[in-house]
């Protein structure tokens, strides 16, 4: 390996430095990959993958339309009504409610693909519920913050449609394929939840009435609505029923967010110009916060590439398939952890190591889909990420607290996706 490839494991180590100290991730990724550029004397290299990664179709498409979608649902107050309906019956299931929490909140994590999103919405009617039952502030945070890895399963997921555009595929296909290996993370997550806050004695709290709950609610101006709380799952219906059983219609992300945004106008009576605003607005903030990522972490790859680091990590891997399996799970999912972001480590290495994995044996979407998965996981075992912080703010906790429960879970479910996802 030649020493600009040395220079490049410094330059990863400063990288990760600056991003545990909470230094913003899009300039670390970008920075850090065209400094490796220049020193390899091609920053052309950088300034190329930039421009190139900018103005992917397949990826502006999915993730603006699908965030626009979202914050319309969350402007109209259908994500509340959804969650509403959705938790009423679980209010009294004892230490049942942890692991019923965390698989709740996974399903709306599905229709709604934002952490934080979903995260708030579901945390301020269920921690609250939690903590009257008698739970413990950092159980009732990591029983929400466990099922937040339902994203996975989201065709309007950044992930999704980054690996789906590398290998080729649709991103329903992909989605076919690591399903079973997303659910799997979600019930690993809530099973082991459930072991760990048994073991801690989670819920000896004192218990008390749900009436002050039901009294709190009463006196908000929120009123759930049936039609409302449908609205969220009509893009996911559509993506399911146009795929599988009707597929000469080729209904993409961006067609099926659009109608579910026109269908959210038609039953909220909102006023069309400030409906129009927040989808719009959801599109851009989207672009700059999740795109911003992923353009980035392109840079980041060129500069990997130009410096020789990635061709003599590849030397490594085509050793062993194991070698690649593990470091295809271990790899993102520490980097998660330290950095508090399952984006950001899981697309450097998708951007990076993804594309040559034919070359030690594997395929692109089974290695591209591993690394995201150990990813999401990564980040829930997280006290510093954003949604760990959020849940344990709304419980009133300490975010290591809540992550010392979700940690051993996570680790178990990565450790089962290395053995298993090949």
């Amino acid at each position: 390996m030649p020493i600009t490839g040395w220079i490049a494991i410094l330059v990863l180590i400063l990288m990760g430095y600056l991003l545990i100290k909470q230094y913003e991730t899009r300039l670390v990724l970008f920075g850090g990959g065209f400094l490796l550029c220049c020193l390899a004397l091609d920053p052309m290299a950088g300034l190329n993958a930039f421009a190139k990664t900018m103005v992917n179709p397949a990826l502006i498409g999915a993730i603006c339309s699908a965030t626009g979608f979202a914050y319309c649902v969350t402007f109209t107050e259908c994500d509340r009504s959804l969650v509403h309906y959705l938790t009423r019956p679980i209010r009294n299931v004892g230490l049942l409610m942890i692991p019923i929490t965390s698989l709740l909140t996974f399903g709306i994590n599905i229709a709604i693909p934002s952490a934080a999103g979903v995260g708030a919405v579901v945390g301020t009617t269920m921690i609250p519920l939690l903590l009257r039952a008698g739970f413990k502030p950092a159980a009732a945070a990591a029983a929400v913050l466990m099922g937040t890895t339902g994203s996975l399963l989201s065709p309007g997921l950044s992930h999704n449609a980054y690996v789906s555009d590398m290998a080729h595929m649709t991103i329903m296909e992909l989605i076919s394929y690591h399903g079973k290996f997303s659910l799997m993370i979600g019930v690993v997550g809530a099973i082991g939840l459930f072991i760990v806050c048994w073991l801690l004695g989670d819920n000896k709290g004192e218990k008390t009435s749900v009436q002050a709950l039901e009294q709190q609610e009463a006196t908000t101006d929120f009123k759930p609505s049936p039609i409302k709380a449908l609205v969220p799952l009509i893009p996911i219906v559509l993506m399911l029923v146009f795929t599988f059983w009707v597929p000469s219609v080729k209904m993409g992300v961006a067609q099926a967010m659009v109608i579910g945004t026109i269908v959210c106008l038609l039953v909220s009576f909102r006023k069309p110009q400030e409906f129009s605003k927040e989808f719009f607005k959801g599109m851009g903030d989207s672009y700059g916060a999740i795109m911003g990522i992923i353009i980035a972490a392109g840079v980041l790859a060129a500069g990997l590439t130009a410096s020789g680091l990635i061709k003599g990590l590849i030397s490594v891997m085509v050793q062993s398939n194991e070698i690649a399996q593990w470091g295809g799970s271990i790899g993102p999912f520490v980097l998660s952890v330290l950095m508090g972001s399952g984006d950001a480590g899981a697309m450097a290495f998708n951007s990076a190591v993804t594309p040559h994995a034919a070359e030690f044996g594997m395929n692109i979407h089974s290695l591209g889909s591993l690394a995201f998965l150990a990813g999401a996981a990564g980040r829930t075992a997280s006290p510093i990420a954003g949604i760990t912080i959020l849940v344990a703010g709304l419980a009133k906790a300490n975010p290591f607290d809540v992550a010392k429960r979700t940690f051993v879970p996570m680790i178990v479910a990565v450790v089962l996706l290395a053995i298993f996802m090949r």
